[in-house]
């Protein structure tokens, strides 16, 4: 059967649609209340995260769903509270989650490591990265993730010139989507960090079709007292994914047969994504902790399934939690994807998706799980994901 001409032709679409399932769709209209400690410039930097990604909207095609394997989440920490870390995050990670975070690692240098499988292991989602401290004020950070589907039989030549059948004549590929980011984080004041993150996207399908793309993020992080407030503005300017393809002439000869269109070069653009987010930490006597945050994300390309649906804005709600005993044993709970589903007797009910975790600190290395859903509870199965951290020239 000639089933890869019809993939080929709509592969990356495909994939889009199940990164639609991992993601944990965004956020509930939430901004902790601004006091009159916090000073105009400070208020101003937040208003321009969170005007900047409407200029660049496009109201007449807004696309969805592209690069979502940038928002499946790394760390099996932040994925265990729901990917509620904006304001928390703290080690290597934050190089993803919020480059603010870099100031706040506990070594000169912090090495973060994770692989998870999804769909029985069908897609393999890999992330590593590390994390350095230039000095008092300023960190950065590089990381690295690879989303893909390997080993996808190419059967478009599997019949040749005289119609006979020829299995020796399969071919194999992979799909991936891969990115590239460097980080750095600044610190203004006591109070107030600032970072950004340039990200090179790489995203290729066998021999047949590739793309190129470029978007930068920007974030600020404020403590407030007790609180700490986090904003950040993912693909700030829009981000362009190039798209070219190489197809043989037989390869094209099936699309005609098929019906298919062929696939031409273009431009693939992801909108703009805010996340607000607030946090806070109590002590629980001498032994244990407890952080809880909650983050709202704002996505900016129309309707979607989500708890506020808007256009071109949609939001939508997660909360995480974490209690920890003498900072070497932490447990975690989150709640996310909260969504608006009509059953089959016509009543709309909102669905949650709940994820727990677990990790363990000592002497420099933290081991992190989470078992999470990637999707609806109700449809896609549960993965466990497992991470490390280590740290290099531990300092005080």
């Amino acid at each position: 059967m000639l089933i890869s001409s019809q993939l080929l032709n709509n592969l990356y679409v495909i994939k889009e649609l199940l990164f639609n399932i991992i993601v944990c769709n965004t956020a509930i209209v939430y901004l902790y209340t601004l006091t009159e400690r916090m000073n105009k410039s400070i208020i101003v930097i937040l208003l321009l995260l969170v005007q900047l990604p409407f200029f660049a909207q496009d109201d007449d095609k807004t696309p969805k769903y592209s690069n979502e394997f940038l928002n499946i989440g790394v760390g099996a920490r932040a994925l265990g509270m729901s990917n509620s870390v904006i304001a928390s995050t703290d080690d290597v990670t934050s190089g993803y989650w919020n480059p603010t975070g870099l100031l706040n690692i506990d070594s000169d240098l912090q090495i973060g490591l994770m692989h998870s499988e999804y769909f029985a292991g069908i897609a393999k989602y890999d992330y590593g990265a590390i994390a350095k401290k230039i000095d008092d004020k300023s960190a950065m950070a590089f990381s690295f993730i690879r989303f893909g589907v390997d080993n996808i039989p190419n059967t478009t030549e599997l019949i040749d010139a005289q119609g006979n059948i020829d299995y020796d004549r399969i071919t194999y590929f992979s799909a991936a989507d891969m990115a590239f980011i460097f980080s750095y984080a600044r610190k203004i004041s006591d109070n107030l960090n600032v970072g950004g993150s340039g990200k090179i996207i790489h995203r290729k399908v066998g021999d047949f079709a590739k793309s190129w793309g470029f978007g930068i993020d920007f974030a600020a992080t404020y403590k407030l007292g007790d609180w700490k407030i986090a904003a950040l503005t993912r693909d700030i300017t829009t981000t362009f994914n190039a798209w070219s393809f190489s197809l043989t002439d037989q390869m094209i000869e099936v699309f005609d047969r098929t019906d298919n269109e062929i696939p031409e070069n273009g431009l693939e653009i992801t909108m703009p994504r805010i996340i607000l987010a607030g946090m806070r930490q109590w002590k629980i006597g001498k032994s244990f902790t407890y952080l809880a945050e909650l983050d709202a994300d704002f996505t900016t390309d129309g309707k979607r399934n989500v708890l506020i649906v808007g256009d071109p804005i949609s939001i939508d709600p997660h909360f995480g939690m974490e209690l920890g005993f003498k900072n070497i044993v932490f447990v975690r709970a989150g709640l996310g994807n909260l969504q608006k589903v009509t059953e089959i007797t016509g009543k709309e009910v909102v669905t949650v998706q709940p994820n727990i975790g677990i990790g363990v600190k000592l002497k420099g290395i933290s081991l992190d799980y989470a078992l999470t859903d990637i999707g609806d509870a109700s449809v896609a199965l549960y993965s466990n994901v497992f991470s490390l951290r280590f740290n290099l020239n531990k300092t005080n």
